[in-house]
């Protein structure tokens, strides 16, 4: 075991569950309320225990200074808790917002609807009269006394609304609530599993031991080749792996990763939150009407299955570690492998990959036009280069994305980078076909790619394309490809500030704001670079409400760009060019050729809005 990795994840385990950062991450109000409330439950902890000796052991009590510091974090705990759950009960019950729950048309399970809110009633009921019971016989304790307890102001304030009681009935009162107070602990025990509150227990160990990802969208490794598996990908509960279960467990139903699912907010059927409740009631027990507890139409109806973006979204804004996204995943595996069960527009891209080695079905012999013109050396041509460009399937054949292509070609010959591309023997890295379940066709061109760059063996590779870096740099290394692998907008940076690359002219266009790719910003954490190199060459950003981490979805991820997108209420590109428009914007700067594709496709038919890669826009000023 290596004991310095094991003590950075215990520390990072603590830090989350005693600060409760990753609550923080939105909602800011509510956040500080459940902070309140959880703070208080975890000094309670000690609070509890110390009562239950108090009740055995009779005249125990924490002597000096430590007990009167004691008094005081459980009279501040008491409030704390007590103000938090007010809040919330006043939010929940009375002012009912629409982001406490899903739509109609979302598939939640009949008990799982109704039990959410009954969940809710009965665990802030016991709270109050937990917390509310010890609070109170704390301020009997001070009115029986007769006077203030400054270790205690809260209590004592409100003690003076007892000190009129009757000595015989502050007695009676200070036993009653004594044991209400542990009492209600042990009426709440059994019930406690089946509570939302299980995470309280669930949440820490989600933390301490899911598997380290190289990114939040890594997907698991499955060996095609295996003669000894039957079946891939998830159709049952049993399929799942433990810490998928583990997710359902841990989910607080909080909605929050439904609150920032494209699909969900552009009125589809789509929500990962119903999808770990779902979960969770099946593995209590509740029957569905399908034999096994069959995931499709159990957990998630087969609609919202294929309007998944896997742009990682649910899983990054999870506060306590879930990953709905690789369940959906799993289930795509099994329908597209065991079932061949998958949107029929895909197939053109299946047959592509197979027979080509590129969704749009281009001959080999083609994929090098794009650069008929220019200087752009190959492998063969240039066999030891400081960089290997990747130039990807889209920027080498689809027209739009050609002009990006060429446009960083004319940078790295301006900057004159040592570079060389594959050519015709760069084949796509699959990361449309295991994203719509074809772990198949993934695995033929991850093993033929990765035996190509082993053979080549290149210090560097950039590429324009996120899905691209994302498949080499988090997914190869499970076949045994390890690259250094960079996105263009980090190459373009380095080369602007060691002035290799000389920009003549600054830019002064109108205001641009600049779209993070799900795959780059939040899945791979670049999200400085690019914002760099537009300031290097003259441009002022106007940020967009949901940037960097939090960046809206385009609607290309997941092979939504070889299907047609699912039943909603508006098209999610729609939904991003409208937020870029919100700002004042008039260019939409962007570093993904599928992003750009959809933004200006939605641009064609919503208005007057320019879309450029980054690449076009540097390659302009020069």
């Amino acid at each position: 075991m290596d004991w310095r990795l094991a003590t950075k994840r215990l520390w990072s385990v603590f830090s989350r569950v005693a600060i409760f950062q990753p609550v923080f991450r939105a909602r800011f109000w509510p956040s500080v309320f459940h902070a309140l409330v959880g703070w208080g439950f975890l000094y309670y902890l000690f609070v509890n225990v110390f009562e239950a000796i108090h009740a055995y052991v009779p005249g125990f009590i924490i002597p000096g200074v430590t007990g009167e510091i004691y008094l005081f974090l459980a009279d501040i705990s008491s409030v704390a808790v007590l103000t938090g759950m007010v809040f919330f009960i006043l939010r929940r019950f009375i002012f009912k917002p629409a982001n406490l729950s899903t739509r109609d048309s979302t598939l939640l399970l009949p008990k799982a609807r109704a039990g959410i809110r009954r969940d809710s009633a009965i665990v802030a009921i016991f709270i109050v009269i937990h917390v509310g019971s010890r609070f109170l016989g704390e301020s009997l304790a001070i009115a029986a006394q007769q006077h203030a307890d400054i270790w205690q102001p809260f209590g004592s304030l409100f003690a003076n609304l007892l000190y009129k009681l009757s000595p015989q009935t502050i007695n009676i009162g200070e036993h009653i609530t004594f044991w209400l107070a542990l009492g209600t602990i042990l009426a709440f025990l059994p019930y406690f599993p089946y509570s939302k509150h299980i995470h309280l227990f669930f949440t820490p160990l989600n933390f301490l031991l899911k598997p380290e990802r190289k990114s939040i969208g890594e997907m698991s490794y499955i060996n095609i080749d295996d003669s000894a598996t039957e079946s891939f990908g998830a159709a049952k509960l049993s399929d799942l792996g433990w810490e998928q279960l583990m997710d359902a467990y841990s989910c607080i139903m909080c909605f929050r990763c439904q609150e920032v699912c494209p699909a969900y907010q552009t009125g589809k059927v789509l929500s990962p939150a119903a999808l770990e409740i779902n979960k969770r009631y099946l593995l209590n027990g509740v029957k569905s009407t399908l034999p096994e507890d069959k995931l499709v139409e159990s957990v998630i109806p087969t609609e919202a299955i294929w309007a998944c973006t896997s742009c990682g979204a649910c899983v990054d804004i999870c506060p306590v570690g879930n990953e709905p996204m690789r369940d959906i995943l799993d289930i795509r595996r099994n329908l597209s492998l065991m079932e061949n069960s998958f949107p029929k527009q895909l197939d053109s891209a299946f047959r592509g990959m197979e027979r080509v080695h590129n969704p749009w079905g281009v001959p080999v012999s083609e994929r090098m036009k794009w650069a008929e013109g220019l200087s752009v050396p190959t492998i063969a041509q240039n066999p030891k280069p400081d960089v290997l460009w990747w130039v990807g399937c889209a920027p080498a054949i689809d027209p739009r994305a050609q002009k990006t292509a060429r446009a960083f070609a004319k940078i790295l010959t301006a900057a004159k980078v040592n570079f060389a591309i594959l050519g015709e023997n760069e084949q796509c890295t699959g990361d449309a076909a295991r994203r719509a379940g074809r772990e198949d066709i993934f695995f033929m061109l991850a093993q033929n790619n990765v035996a190509q760059l082993n053979k080549v063996r290149p210090k560097r590779i950039v590429t324009t394309c996120p899905h691209c870096l994302h498949t080499l740099k988090n997914e190869y290394p499970a076949f045994g490809g390890n690259y250094e692998i960079i996105h263009h907008s980090q190459l373009i940076m380095e080369l602007i500030t060691q002035c290799k690359l000389v920009i003549p002219v600054q830019m002064t266009k109108d205001a641009i704001t600049y779209h993070d790719p799900c795959y780059l910003g939040r899945q791979n954490g670049i999200i400085d670079p690019p914002r760099t190199v537009l300031s290097g060459i003259g441009l002022t950003i106007s940020e967009m409400p949901r940037h960097g981490q939090k960046s809206f979805c385009c609607g290309a991820g997941g092979a939504q760009a070889w299907k047609e997108e699912e039943p909603g209420t508006e098209r999610v590109s729609s939904a991003r060019l409208a937020e870029a428009k919100s700002v004042g914007a008039r260019t939409i700067a962007v570093g993904c050729p599928f992003c750009l594709t959809m933004l200006e496709d939605a641009a064609k038919q919503n208005g007057d809005m320019e879309i450029k890669d980054i690449a076009e826009l540097v390659s302009s000023t020069l």
